[in-house]
């Protein structure tokens, strides 16, 4: 086996890589760029090189600096993880120069199925079904809008190299098309390197479902049963689970059979994915091959209880597969939510700076699981596990130069009704501070009845979050859980700040027991009746609620049981109260004697400033161009700018018509969350 591997990329990956090299004996060396010189994956490997300044294309995708730290650490192989090099296969044939093994696929596969546009190709002359589009290469925008026309309305626009919704545009008229073009060209080029582009048709209400694949280089492969990545945001995946909910046992066979055909006839070895539109019928239809490892590898991995990684860097040594089709069965389900530093309540827009807290919830491997995932007969109930791939850590710095995934929690049950509840309590539990960030959003997602009941497609988060996500509105019963908790929690909280210190009897001044909780526009009276071992608390207008839990002021996570069942709260502290975020839910939950809740029914609301006639920067990032100036008369809809943040451009548009003003920022500027770009009469 290899004594030392080099991983060239950054992150999460990095470090998942990293994780099952070390259970193999391998010796692991990190690259890293400026902005990363005190990243997670540099001090977990056991040796690290300086690559260059922050931009990937200035470090992580500059091949020869990659070389370079390959001949200076003496790695015998490379694992590329996904994204950055992980495609090239320029990358490919330097190891091959240079006698290092790749731990992916040959270059002649990387060639054949990495660019979109020969994968295209070459399944249409397979015979494989796919989906109508322009596989040629598109000199401008002009012709982009051309072929967007002869295909038809709506049209996808995707970077030849691309990935992880990186150089991807949906176009629904020739303005979105031309426009698409350039940003998705731009991207492209940023992102990969490479700025090809090419169009297809986009199909209204798919799946999108993936095939798992693994071969090695002597014939043999199999696939390990599929993906649904569904639930997606500007074609970037935020919800993976295998297996599918919509699949049956004869289209997952076909579907696999049909991956696996396909990877052979270009002599794939190594793990791959083949992913297909599935429509309502179950017709599916070839969209592209990853000659890589996948984002959301994890689920596959906790179904079937193989480690992807340590059989690509098995395949790449030269072995043959140990395991045969028969050996794979798909056992409970898993589901990954992927943590991005992206605010949902600003559009989803990135957020950058320093992780003051990240409290990621506790992995637990079930005990099962640690036998390769395999039951005589089918999985014990009650039995569940949590994984948290990450690559980030507590006062760490998320930059403004990579993806804005930090982390991706994952749970695993016998069934997914059970993975969905294990799930939730494990978004509950993850503590994140200081940046934006997607936590709530995927705790709607998860008690979301479409997503419960697996009728989901492509287009879920467009259809359910037309005007972007706004936060959860509780129903009445998970009001009073929390209502009852704060109560309790409150009560804990009021004889600790009455207690009198220095007196020999730690006297303690008595607490009120009637109460008045205030929160999301509702009021619960309640009487808190406390005993050593929680609290009943018995409201006015309803039945009353036992709480029980250790929670002590000062605690950030409140891990509590309301008449028995589990309820957990981030907390903070607020004048009179909490800020309580629970199941997507942001609260102020203020708890009062019944006096002063009387008084602050009289208390005015505070009015917000009047930003009307500004153009704020949604988020940090940098002016690639201003399309306005002073004295320009603006439509509704109308591009201003754009703002490049973690690898996206982002346009921003005239809410309203008017009249441009003033014009505070210029391409080039970098701008932080807020600053005023322009202003309008």
């Amino acid at each position: 086996m290899f004594k030392k591997i080099l991983i060239a990329n950054r992150g999460e990956i990095a470090c998942r890589v990293i994780k099952t090299a070390r259970k193999m004996g391998i010796q692991t060396v990190a690259i890293y760029s400026d902005a990363d010189r005190q990243a997670l994956h540099v001090q977990m490997a056991d040796e690290a090189i300086h690559i260059g300044p922050p931009p990937a294309n200035q470090s992580y995708i500059v091949i020869d600096k990659v070389m370079e730290a390959i001949r200076a650490s003496g790695a015998e192989a490379v694992h590329p993880g996904y994204g950055f090099l992980s495609e090239n296969a320029k990358f490919a044939e330097a190891l091959d120069a240079e006698g290092v093994a790749f731990v992916g696929p040959p270059v002649k596969a990387i060639e054949a199925m990495g660019d979109k546009i020969t994968s295209k190709k070459i399944a249409q002359e397979a015979g494989v079904s796919t989906v109508p589009g322009y596989m040629g290469l598109i000199e401008d925008a002009d012709e982009a809008v051309k072929i967007s026309n002869e295909i038809g309305y709506p049209v996808m626009i995707k970077a030849s190299a691309g990935g992880g919704g990186k150089g991807m545009r949906i176009a629904w008229n020739d303005e979105e098309a031309r426009e698409g073009f350039q940003s998705s060209k731009n991207e492209a080029a940023n992102s990969f390197g490479d700025d090809r582009i090419f169009i297809e048709k986009f199909v209204t209400q798919p799946r999108h479902i993936e095939i798992q694949v693994l071969c090695d280089s002597h014939g043999n492969g199999i696939y390990l049963g599929e993906r649904e990545c569904s639930i997606q945001r500007r074609n970037q995946k935020v919800v993976e689970e295998a297996p599918s909910p919509f699949l049956d046992e004869a289209t997952r066979k076909a579907m696999g059979e049909q991956a696996v055909a396909l990877a052979k006839a270009v002599g794939y070895a190594s793990a791959g994915t083949v992913e297909f539109i599935v429509d309502g019928s179950r017709n599916f239809y070839f969209l592209e091959m990853n000659t890589r490892l996948q984002v959301e590898h994890p689920v596959t991995e906790l179904i079937t209880g193989i480690d992807l990684v340590e059989q690509m860097i098995r395949v790449a040594k030269g072995e043959a597969l140990t395991i045969t089709q028969d050996d794979i069965k798909l056992t409970g389900w898993a589901i990954e939510n992927r943590l991005y530093a992206e605010d949902p309540y600003r559009g989803f827009l990135p957020s950058i700076g320093r992780l003051t807290r990240y409290n990621p919830p506790a992995e637990v491997a079930a005990g099962p699981l640690l036998e390769q995932g395999k039951w005589q007969g089918d999985a014990p109930s009650g039995v569940n596990a949590v994984r948290n791939d990450t690559g980030v850590y507590e006062g760490g710095e998320i930059s403004m130069y990579y993806d804005p995934m930090i982390a991706k929690l994952c749970t695993w049950a016998p069934t997914r009704a059970e993975a969905i509840e294990a799930m939730r309590v494990a978004l509950d539990s993850f503590e994140v501070e200081g940046i934006g960030h997607n936590l709530p959003f995927l705790s709607a997602v998860m008690d979301h009845p479409k997503f419960v009941s697996g009728d989901m497609t492509t287009a879920f988060i467009a259809e359910e979050y037309p005007e972007g996500f706004e936060g959860v509105t509780l129903p009445g019963d998970d009001l009073r859980r929390i209502a009852a908790a704060c109560a309790a929690m409150h009560r804990v909280g009021e004889i600790r700040r009455t207690r009198v210190s220095g007196r020999m009897d730690n006297h303690e001044r008595k607490v009120g027991t009637d109460w008045a909780v205030t929160l999301q526009g509702e009021r619960f009276d309640v009487v808190v009746d406390a005993d050593p071992k929680g609290a009943t608390i018995r409201f006015a207008d309803g039945p009353a609620l036992r709480v029980e839990g250790d929670w002590t002021p000062g605690r950030s996570l409140a891990q509590m049981t309301v008449d028995g069942s589990p309820l957990v709260l981030k907390v903070g502290k607020v004048s009179g109260g909490f800020r309580i975020r629970s199941r997507g839910a942001d609260l102020k939950v203020h708890v009062r004697t019944p006096r002063q809740a009387e008084l602050a029914d009289l208390m005015p609301e505070k009015v917000p400033a009047d930003t009307s006639k500004l153009l704020l920067c949604p988020m940090p990032g940098l002016i690639v161009k201003v399309d306005v100036a002073v004295g320009d008369e603006v439509q509704e809809g109308q591009a201003l700018c754009t703002v490049e943040a973690m690898k996206m451009e982002n346009i921003l548009r005239a809410e309203k018509k008017g009249i441009v003003s003033k014009v505070n920022a210029a391409a080039g500027d970098s701008l932080a969350v807020d600053d005023v770009i322009m202003e309008f009469e």
